[in-house]
């Protein structure tokens, strides 16, 4: 196969909207390394995907290759830019969809426990990507059709009930976005958060959990769709904006949230 193929990391792609993402961008013509933490963190109060879920999303795809990351360490995902460049000798985009969600109490009631998982998995984590895979891509062959896109959510634009914790670190998300954009002037390559809503994935179900007889579908009743997003919706929204042809969309927020709040 030509190596002149687009190459993309995605991190949190055992399930949801990661796997979704991988999924959306083989069929685009990408060969992707699907990366997640599986097992942990450790702290994680409701079960994370295994190595076999991560596995399941490359299988029947040979231009998926697979490797356990956890974000919080920017060695490891060092090495997995390495393991890219070694592989494919070029990469093209960085999808950032690892993600944890924790609350359920007001902000004067979190836990530090809770707020440190919450800020070092779906803050920082997006940080060490950034961090990893931007000097890759301006040293590659073709900076300007590179993208790094942060999956963000619709908690970094609102306030969210009894989640103060998770809104703060979204909030970081896009804010890390927007500097990360400015600080990439005149190279080519671009930075987008993608904020989607409701989505009908195992953390929507985990967040619905948080309160007193609360389903997934009344989360998605904030939004003028009314119903949950597909992690396909997202995903397509998502390769989009890795695309060339989304260049324009450098330093925004995209909001793939079926109108929430509305």
């Amino acid at each position: 196969m030509s190596r002149h193929r687009r190459v993309a990391l995605v991190t949190g792609a055992a399930r949801g909207i990661g796997a979704a993402v991988v999924r959306r961008l083989v069929t685009d013509g990408y060969r992707v390394l699907a990366v997640d933490a599986c097992a942990g963190p450790e702290a994680t109060p409701y079960p994370m995907p295994t190595e076999a879920d991560l596995h399941a999303v490359a299988a029947d795809l040979p231009e998926v290759a697979t490797r356990v990351v956890d974000v919080r360490d920017p060695a490891a995902l060092t090495a997995a830019v390495d393991d890219v460049l070694r592989r494919w000798g070029r990469l093209d985009a960085a999808v950032g969809a690892a993600a944890v969600v924790a609350g359920g109490r007001p902000l004067w009631e979190t836990r530090l426990d809770e707020l440190d998982l919450l800020w070092t998995t779906d803050g920082l984590g997006v940080w060490h990507l950034a961090a990893a895979t931007v000097p890759a891509m301006l040293c590659g062959p073709d900076p300007s059709g590179c993208r790094f896109v942060a999956v963000a959510s619709a908690a970094g634009s609102h306030g969210l009930f009894r989640l103060a914790g998770y809104c703060m670190v979204k909030h970081a998300v896009v804010g890390l976005v927007k500097g990360l954009a400015a600080d990439l002037v005149g190279t080519g390559v671009t930075a987008v958060a993608v904020s989607p809503g409701a989505t009908g994935t195992a953390m929507l179900d985990r967040t619905a959990a948080l309160y007193p007889d609360t389903s997934p579908a009344d989360l998605a009743a904030h939004q003028l769709l009314r119903r949950p997003l597909t992690p396909d919706e997202v995903a397509a929204t998502v390769a989009f904006c890795c695309s060339r042809e989304g260049a324009a969309l450098n330093g925004s927020v995209v909001h793939a949230d079926g109108g929430f709040g509305g």
